[in-house]
């Protein structure tokens, strides 16, 4: 058997299920369980796998809007912002970013009133020169990952 493409094969199949035993993993990918185990091991370790998460449904659970802000900062201050933001829990994604704003973060929120009481508080620091918020009318594709392929051979 080689190993060739394992790791690859072995995260493939954890994003199709990231609750497979490691029995299932091993049959699947046609290895011995402590195969998979070193390399999920070794997979974990080395940070390529960073933790086994629920994808959520906010809607279902309330949180019906969701809010891209855009964000131009003090250059200084940018590494002060994105932590704030990042800190803050309904936060779903914060990025640094090239072009016109220096920030893009994700937010879902219960209501418009709960996010324009939480985006005001956010935006009121000094070092906010500038902001733009728009709200998602339709989510056509979220929390989507995709498949690796090989790496090509060297």
């Amino acid at each position: 058997m080689t190993y060739e493409h394992l790791d690859t094969d072995l995260v493939n199949e954890l994003l199709g299920d990231g609750r497979a035993s490691l029995r299932s993993l091993a049959e699947e990918l046609d290895v011995s369980v402590t195969t998979v185990s070193n390399h999920l091991s070794d997979l974990e370790e080395e940070d390529v796998i960073q933790g086994y998460t629920p994808i959520v449904d906010y809607d279902a659970l309330g949180y019906d809007v969701t809010a891209v802000m855009q964000l131009k900062a003090e250059g200084s201050a940018l590494p002060k912002i994105t932590e704030s933001l990042k800190d803050h829990r309904q936060m779903i994604s914060v990025y640094e970013v090239t072009g016109n704003y220096d920030v893009i973060a994700i937010g879902k929120f219960k209501d418009t009133d709960d996010m324009n009481d939480q985006i005001k508080q956010l935006i009121t620091d000094p070092d906010i020169n500038q902001s733009n918020t728009s709200i998602v009318l339709n989510a056509v594709s979220e929390n989507e990952q995709f498949e690796l392929e090989p790496a090509e051979d060297s």
